[in-house]
């Protein structure tokens, strides 16, 4: 295909038509890799949900919460999994000069 002589209209069209070709054909594979996976799966006789949950992607184990590993020692409410951004309480605790280490549970 001698690109040099399509205008730019063609071109732009040829783009798009690529564009479009390209999400058909990754959509393709994610479903051909899917099949394929699934097939191994049932053929080693392991379900799909161990399978997920060997991964850390099972949809089980959405919404768990995370277990606090910061609490307040004078306010049992003001808590910190120690995942995010710091807490207002625990910034004034360790810019008071405390050891974050005293917070921990």
């Amino acid at each position: 295909m001698d690109l040099s002589n399509m205008s730019v209209g063609d071109l732009r069209n040829l783009q798009e038509q690529i564009k479009q070709e390209m999400k058909k054909r990754e959509v393709q594979e994610v479903q051909k890799a899917r099949e394929q996976i699934l097939a191994i799966a049932q053929s080693v006789g392991v379900p799909l949900k161990d399978l997920m949950a060997a991964t850390g992607r099972s949809s089980s184990t959405k919404g768990n919460s995370v277990a606090v590993r910061y609490r307040h020692p004078d306010n049992a409410q003001q808590q910190w999994t120690g995942r995010g951004r710091q807490p207002k309480w625990v910034k004034e605790w360790v810019e008071g000069g405390k050891s974050l280490d005293k917070l921990r549970v």
